[in-house]
């Protein structure tokens, strides 16, 4: 279970196969590449389905892009803020009871952004001492690849999102695809990431060397 270095073209070709459905483009590649670089800076030795899953939360976040988004893959953050303001009038945002995308005195949106959708101040003020980078001063370096890839796997990691981390669902005496989930969003959409999760370490295992 535990990572080494990964064959980049080994494991891209399963990736392709699932969960990627017979089709990569260059920017998924990118994003892969970026986590993988990333989780084995950090990371190497660990657990090989603790970055399957860390893999599969960021396709899911991204709608399989690899790239960092703005929540609801708005192109701008005014265009974001009409689509969070129009759902939430609309009563879709059920769990949201004060609308945190609206700029703040500052003219700030602490939108969701990144590779995992990153809300609300106090969370930008967290992930800038992980990162190095004041995203209270500018908030949309979390659209940054670099510094998006570490808030991914240092937020999972530490359990910086919601309290539960990587460690919570993955050791050597646990698996725990479904419920791993609750390190980013409760139990939303927990089979679906789960099958990207397992997809991935297929792919990990079948291409890491000995």
């Amino acid at each position: 279970m535990v990572s080494k270095d990964i064959r980049r073209r080994q494991f891209l070709a399963a990736a392709r196969r699932d969960p990627c459905r017979g089709r990569l483009l260059q920017r998924q590649v990118e994003g892969f590449s970026a986590i993988l670089d990333v989780w084995q800076e950090r990371a190497r030795g660990g657990d090989v389905r603790q970055l399957a899953y860390v893999l599969a939360t960021a396709f899911h976040e991204t709608a399989a892009t690899m790239q960092p988004v703005r929540e609801t893959l708005a192109r701008t953050d005014a265009e974001a803020i009409r689509r969070l303001d129009a759902a939430f009038a609309a009563g879709r945002l059920k769990s949201v009871r004060q609308p945190y995308w609206r700029p703040d005195a500052e003219g700030k949106s602490w939108l969701g952004r990144g590779l995992v959708q990153l809300t609300h101040r106090r969370n930008y003020e967290a992930m800038s001492q992980v990162t190095g980078v004041d995203l209270v001063a500018d908030p949309s370096r979390a659209m940054d690849m670099g510094v998006s890839v570490v808030i991914l796997i240092e937020g999972m990691r530490c359990g910086s999102f919601t309290g539960h981390g990587l460690d919570d669902y993955f050791t050597p005496g646990r698996e725990d695809w479904t419920g791993a989930r609750r390190i980013i969003n409760g139990t939303d959409r927990a089979e679906l990431v789960a099958g990207y999760g397992r997809a991935f370490a297929r792919a990990l295992n079948a291409t890491s060397p000995p």
